[in-house]
């Protein structure tokens, strides 16, 4: 099966540890976990720093399975929940694959931390979730909400921990089971 995730710096492996921010070891990071539990060739699209693109990429036909995971970094720039879902809708409405092999995460509620200052952005993160889940049943595509799957993060309250990718790859590979 080909999988292609498609997200920020928690989908990339971004470890917040190091002074310039290197990244965990494959073991540790959820894609790499996926690809390992599951026999798939998966394809990283994780990016540092990503927000929602205007417009979607082209993706391979031969994609069984786009896991796409985007928004933290919109709300970390500022941009309402509301506003986030309306980049989220155009980008996911230009994906030219089959509504089928679409899979919308919303990613893990932020929490109090060093990039995380205000309980606001904690709120914004849960009302973001709600609305991912209503866009894609709107778009009629598949989705996961990663906020139950109690995913630890590191002292910024944003960056997954190695614990939390884990816990990240386990609570997706029951969602797609």
């Amino acid at each position: 099966m080909n999988v292609i995730c498609f997200g920020d710096s928690n989908t990339y492996g971004y470890d917040p540890r190091g002074y310039f921010g290197g990244r965990y070891e494959a073991g540790n990071r959820w894609v790499d976990i996926l690809a390992g539990e599951t026999g798939w060739t998966i394809s990283n699209m994780g990016q540092n720093g990503r927000e929602i693109p205007s417009s979607a990429p082209f993706f391979p036909a031969s994609t069984d399975l786009l896991i796409v995971m985007l928004g933290t970094n919109d709300l970390l720039q500022g941009r309402s929940p509301k506003q986030a879902t309306e980049r989220l809708e155009r980008f996911l409405s230009g994906i030219s694959l089959d509504r089928s092999k679409l899979l919308l995460i919303a990613p893990p509620p932020v929490a109090l931390g060093e990039w995380v200052p205000s309980p606001q952005l904690i709120e914004d993160s849960h009302a973001f979730a709600r609305l991912c889940q209503a866009l894609a049943e709107q778009l009629g595509i598949r989705f996961a909400d990663a906020g139950k799957w109690d995913i630890p993060l590191a002292y910024d309250g944003v960056h997954f921990t190695e614990q939390g990718h884990r816990a990240f790859a386990a609570g997706l590979l029951e969602e797609l089971r």
